[in-house]
């Protein structure tokens, strides 16, 4: 039988989980994407909570397209993140695939300052 889209991307996002790990030094980036928004998260996996968060649907997130939105919000999440005190991350692209808005959110967190 032949898996859905969802499907697919669970059994990627779990492999990809087993792999990576997010810690107090180090939080996980986490990308979510909808069809009309982005949302980024730094989580520390060892204490199971979500240290800083930024969307596209905040006050500050810019106008544009798609993609200039994603990039945004990865200056944004990188703002906060360095106001927060971290600097290194772990990249976790959610099981999307590292193209578009994910890959352009990844830019824009790393021209904010964030490692990874």
């Amino acid at each position: 039988m032949a898996l859905t889209k969802v499907q697919k991307r669970d059994r990627i996002k779990r492999r990809v989980r087993g792999k990576i790990s997010g810690s107090s030094s180090a939080p996980r980036l986490s990308v979510y994407k909808s069809n009309k928004e982005i949302y980024a998260q730094l989580i520390d996996d060892k204490e199971g909570k979500t240290l800083v968060a930024a969307s596209s649907r905040e006050k500050g997130a810019a106008k544009g397209t798609k993609t200039e939105v994603a990039t945004a919000v990865g200056k944004l999440i990188a703002e906060k993140a360095k106001a927060a005190g971290f600097e290194k991350v772990v990249f976790d692209r959610n099981g999307f695939v590292y193209h578009g808005r994910v890959k352009a959110l990844a830019d824009g967190a790393r021209e904010g300052g964030l490692k990874f």
